[in-house]
């Protein structure tokens, strides 16, 4: 296993995962991240954060089965695993921990 340093686009794929849970393959990932962040995601490099979240340790993916609608191709599936999980509850404790540290006289 890789080491788990998240970067922020992999943050965002990890979370979208977990969000789409039991229906999260590559386009729905894609998908997720537009609607939640108005912002144009490539398929291509959702993949490559996918691949490299899995080396970390953080996703797991299963073949889905063949549909029609892709012309009998199956999908790859991704969840998030238990090191997953954690590495984003750390990163939210992280920025929460953070963002209360802020002096109030800054936002003034």
């Amino acid at each position: 296993m890789k080491g788990t340093y998240l970067g922020e686009f992999e943050e965002v794929v990890l979370l979208a995962v977990a969000i789409r849970s039991g229906d999260a393959y590559g386009a729905a990932v894609v998908t997720e991240i537009e609607q939640q962040m108005n912002r144009s995601v490539n398929l291509g490099a959702v993949h490559s954060a996918l691949n490299r979240l899995a080396e970390k340790g953080l996703v797991t993916s299963e073949l889905g089965g063949m549909t029609a609608e892709r012309g009998g191709r199956r999908k790859r599936l991704y969840s998030v695993t238990a090191a997953g999980r954690r590495a984003l509850q750390e990163i939210r404790h992280v920025r929460n921990q953070m963002w209360d540290s802020i002096p109030n006289t800054v936002w003034s």
